[in-house]
């Protein structure tokens, strides 16, 4: 069913776009599938062996670092000095059974001019892992994670930055793709092209619900990527 506020275009323009960054958990997925609550739950148990909490507080102590400070191990590290190795290894250790090879993704990706990345707030070897089950993780030719970001995460500025830095472009000329509305606001601030990934998965937002200033930063909406990709139109192949 589609959403009230799914706005779909029609053969949008993306010719002028030759750097191509896609958010990984709920994006390049779907975020209905099982993937993202064991996140969410491993973060939740991990407090509770930490500090001693019980579920309840436990989970309210998580969304309570991720409103405050954009993930939970941000929070972890600014006010518990936590080792972010051992919080990511704990977190990222999951189950993806309920991924399969998704050739319609491959494809779309595969007609895209120019470089493609991932652009994450989890660890390499997540994407990686996540990227390899879906079949495309040879499609991108970067991974952009947190340690790659310094430990900043989306929506800090400085991330964006960095990631055109690396590959010395402008944001005019680049798209990103991201579940999180509030995690578009500094790509169209550099002048990226957004999308908006909208989909009703309680999972999608991993947190509750944060202030956006309008929706001028949302340029497009899909319900899936794959979709959306197959539907633009593209410059020709570098």
């Amino acid at each position: 069913m589609t959403r009230p506020d799914f706005r779909p275009d029609f053969r949008p323009d993306f010719r002028h776009v030759d750097v191509w960054l896609f958010d990984l958990d709920n994006t390049l997925y779907d975020a209905n599938c099982g993937v993202f609550p064991q996140i969410d739950r491993n973060m939740k148990r991990f407090l509770m062996a930490e500090f001693g909490l019980d579920e309840a507080r436990a989970h309210a102590y998580q969304k309570e670092l991720y409103r405050d400070y954009g993930t939970t191990l941000s929070g972890l590290m600014n006010r518990h000095n936590m080792d972010p190795a051992r919080f990511l290894e704990h977190v990222h250790d999951i189950d993806l059974a309920e991924l399969a090879h998704d050739a319609h993704l491959r494809e779309a990706l595969a007609r895209l001019p120019g470089r493609k990345a991932i652009f994450t707030n989890g660890s390499r070897r997540h994407a990686e892992n996540i990227a390899a089950k879906l079949g495309v993780l040879d499609e991108f030719d970067a991974i952009f994670d947190i340690v790659s970001a310094d430990y900043r995460p989306k929506p800090d500025p400085l991330a964006y930055e960095a990631v055109l830095g690396h590959y010395g472009a402008k944001g005019e000329r680049a798209a990103m793709f991201e579940d999180l509305k509030r995690n578009l606001v500094p790509a169209a601030a550099l002048g990226m092209t957004t999308v908006w990934i909208a989909n009703d998965a309680p999972w999608s937002h991993g947190g509750p619900p944060m202030p956006d200033d309008g929706e001028d930063h949302v340029h497009h909406v899909a319900e899936a990527v794959a979709a959306f990709l197959h539907s633009i139109e593209t410059g020709d192949p570098a």
